[in-house]
């Protein structure tokens, strides 16, 4: 039988193995996998009981939209990966922002956000919690100068995604760290595109991490999550609130499949970046490629940057074909391998055109604003040989 004291977390574990054994207590099954339990519900020992885990007086669980013992080993496991207190997941990576907004902001608050966001971060921001009196004002993502002359005294919230999307621009997190804390805000990263594997933003003094765990959490495009990581405060008490109240919650089964995800993330992510940075240096030496976007390229303005705040430069890229959207469309149609569609963090390569999808319902203004050409390609490398993803993009670039 298991030792029951055996530890869930130690510290001097490495990444790899904290994302493969941390947060597990099994139970008296003896279970070597994580379990999942599909119930709605938890039954108490006695009435007394019932009221002690009502009112918080007693840890345990409660039902499932706040309470399930699946989804509590991903959070405390990824809790764990990225160095904060404590997790909150959540049923998108929407979901999770949208819960960081609720749970910290009210009422004549003010945000502070890159520009180079995902375009529904972007919606979210200017058409639903304008609605509820919180602005939001946007800068350009590497000039720090800008940031601190949009900060006002209502801004209680920086937002950054780095790297960004489709463009990987970099944020410098420790330094947008020390710019929020000098003006009393927070700062928010977005880590889906890097994730604790490549980068821990904690580490560098941001206060609170945000992913989709429908990327490269899971891995393989199967399920829906998201994920909120900070202190046990904030997130702990005040999105935990959100999501207590609201019921934007993670199921059991897609918690598991996000804890088999973890368990591969180290390893699948030095793949990622091993076939994103042979595929960027190959299109850059296309004649039919403008331009190529990728932090690992020396050509990359960001490029030192991304080297002392990253482990890696990670399995996202864009590149602009010459010709505008006409150009770009018969490239992505010409492919017959990579699979067309907005979604990344697969192994399985995908592509897609920005300014019509991702960032589609973006204003012409915006999109201009925010570098989204109408001959970008963004291109999320999968594990596939590297040598079928170049022929299959050759074969679109041919056409």
């Amino acid at each position: 039988m298991t030792d029951p004291d055996s530890p869930v977390f130690d510290p001097d574990w490495d990444l790899a193995t904290i994302a493969i054994r941390a947060g597990h207590r099994r139970t008296a099954e003896g279970e070597h996998s994580e379990p999942i339990f599909p119930t709605s519900s938890f039954v108490f020992a006695s009435a007394a009981e019932a009221a002690a885990r009502f009112a918080g007086d007693q840890p345990g669980n409660i039902y499932s939209r706040f309470t399930n013992p699946t989804v509590r080993i991903f959070e405390e496991r990824l809790a764990a990966m990225e160095g904060g207190d404590c997790a909150v997941a959540t049923a998108s990576g929407m979901a999770a922002i949208m819960a960081v907004c609720l749970g910290l902001l009210e009422a004549g608050d003010h945000i502070v956000s890159s520009r180079s966001i995902f375009g529904t971060t972007t919606i979210l921001f200017n058409r639903y919690m304008q609605r509820f009196g919180v602005a939001t004002r946007y800068v350009p993502l590497d000039d720090l100068e800008a940031w601190e002359r949009a900060i006002t005294p209502a801004t209680r919230l920086l937002f950054v995604e780095t790297p960004s999307n489709p463009l990987t621009g970099l944020g410098d997190i420790r330094a947008l760290a020390d710019l929020a804390h000098a003006h009393g805000c927070l700062l928010v990263v977005d880590n889906a595109f890097c994730t604790p594997a490549v980068q821990r933003p904690l580490d560098l003094g941001a206060d609170i991490v945000v992913h989709s765990a429908t990327k490269y959490l899971d891995g393989q495009g199967r399920c829906m999550g998201g994920a909120v990581v900070g202190d046990d405060k904030r997130v702990g008490e005040d999105v935990y609130g959100v999501l207590r109240t609201t019921g934007p919650s993670l199921s059991p089964f897609n918690a598991w499949v996000f804890l088999k995800g973890l368990e591969t993330l180290d390893l699948r992510m030095r793949a990622h970046s091993r076939n994103a940075a042979r595929l960027a240096a190959w299109l850059e030496a296309r004649p039919e490629v403008e331009k190529v976007f990728y932090p690992g390229l020396e050509s990359h303005p960001q490029h030192a940057l991304a080297q002392a705040q990253q482990r890696g430069f990670g399995g996202i890229l864009s590149f602009i074909v010459k010709g505008g959207q006409a150009s770009a469309w018969r490239v992505i149609d010409a492919t017959r391998m990579l699979s067309i569609t907005a979604n990344l963090g697969d192994v399985k390569t995908t592509i897609t055109h920005p300014a019509t999808t991702t960032h589609g319902r973006l204003s012409d203004e915006d999109k201009a604003e925010a570098g989204i050409a109408a001959g970008l390609i963004r291109v999320a490398v999968g594990l596939e040989s590297i040598d079928d993803i170049q022929a299959d993009l050759a074969r679109g670039l041919h056409a």
